[in-house]
């Protein structure tokens, strides 16, 4: 059975608030020579062809815009949302808050076809708190990809980072050396250097041509989404290792103590009103203690 997706005027405004913190930016993408591949054609038959071939690596093309651009892209996003004019060092970290059940991971998806679209960004990382929500953010990409085709008229490929998975070698070439639009989701402890599997990502490997995992995710640029950034802790720190372009962060619950631009915002009482949740009731209970004498 195919699923139907109807079109949500929310998660089209909760897309369009990123696009337009970056007006002005050009279209197109960065083209690099970063090897040259020594290979021999036909090998075994009569006659053989020694081929030299560059490596091309393609990343999101950089920002073109001035702090005095983005800052006034962000104050007009933040004005037509009725969000608190914000004026943060860098511009490169932006919230957005939807209400549980309202589809984030659809409007995250939704972004980077937009992004794309709009500037030729082809490159995210998708981070997730836990494997369990990791994997609810696989099966969101595997039953929208042929929704988001007829959208598009193109698929995102994407895998999921595993540091015991043999295959994350190719699916990082694949990232950095193909020109369409490449995710990778990965869980925050996928990363994390306690663990010997974990620390496979920072150490150079032969099939790599002596390069680490994160030089060559880092030598893209990619736009990070960070899905539940609250329950990040430490790990917050380590996103600067993969060169982010920026950072997206999409939460029901951001940190009240956020320093990041809020430039969406779909909370619990906009979306009862909208009708896109249940109203809850909660019934409180009273407990009524009596004082006992020995």
């Amino acid at each position: 059975m195919k699923l139907k997706f109807k079109k949500q005027q929310y998660q089209e405004n909760a897309a369009q608030a990123v696009v337009k913190c970056f007006e002005g930016q050009s279209n197109g993408n960065r083209r690099d020579i970063i090897d040259r591949r020594h290979y021999i054609a036909n090998e075994g038959t009569i006659w053989e062809e020694v081929i030299d071939e560059d490596v091309i690596s393609f990343g999101n093309k950089k920002i073109e815009l001035s702090s005095d651009e983005l800052r006034k892209n962000i104050r007009n996003v933040q004005k037509q949302n009725n969000l608190d004019y914000t004026d943060n060092e860098g511009f490169m970290n932006f919230s957005i808050e939807m209400e549980t059940g309202t589809g984030k991971t659809y409007t995250y998806i939704k972004t980077m076809y937009e992004l794309n679209k709009a500037y030729g960004w082809s490159k995210f990382i998708v981070m997730t708190p836990s494997i369990a929500i990791r994997e609810g953010v696989l099966k969101s990409f595997q039953i929208t990809e042929d929704h988001f085709q007829e959208l598009y008229g193109k698929k995102i490929r994407y895998f999921v980072y595993n540091s015991n998975n043999s295959s994350n070698l190719s699916n990082i070439n694949n990232f950095a050396e193909d020109s369409n639009i490449q995710v990778m989701i990965i869980n925050y402890q996928a990363f994390n250097t306690r663990f010997k599997e974990n620390r496979k990502i920072y150490e150079e490997l032969d099939e790599l041509q002596s390069r680490k995992p994160i030089d060559v995710i880092k030598s893209t640029n990619p736009i990070l989404i960070v899905d539940e950034p609250q329950k990040m802790g430490k790990t917050e720190e380590l996103l600067t290792e993969f060169n982010p372009l920026f950072i997206l962060r999409y939460s029901a619950t951001h940190k009240k103590d956020f320093k990041y631009n809020m430039i969406y915002r779909l909370d619990a009482v906009d979306a009862y009103h909208q009708k896109l949740v249940k109203k809850i009731n909660v019934k409180g209970i009273i407990f009524i203690f009596r004082r006992c004498r020995n």
